[in-house]
């Protein structure tokens, strides 16, 4: 499994992200997020989360 992608990166592939764990793992009521060609990540839920592009 991939490392999760950490908030605040930019240039990745536009797409749908869900929030998910230090080890890449679901994360209840964990935030998802839309970004286009050029935006960040949005900050995550809680401290250490990171991004899977879904």
């Amino acid at each position: 499994m991939p490392k999760p992608i950490k908030p605040g990166t930019d240039n990745q592939r536009p797409g749908h992200y869900v929030e998910v764990g230090p080890r890449g793992g679901e994360v209840s009521g964990g935030h998802d997020a839309n970004i286009d060609r050029g935006d960040r990540l949005p900050p995550t839920s809680k401290p250490g989360n990171g991004w899977r592009r879904e």
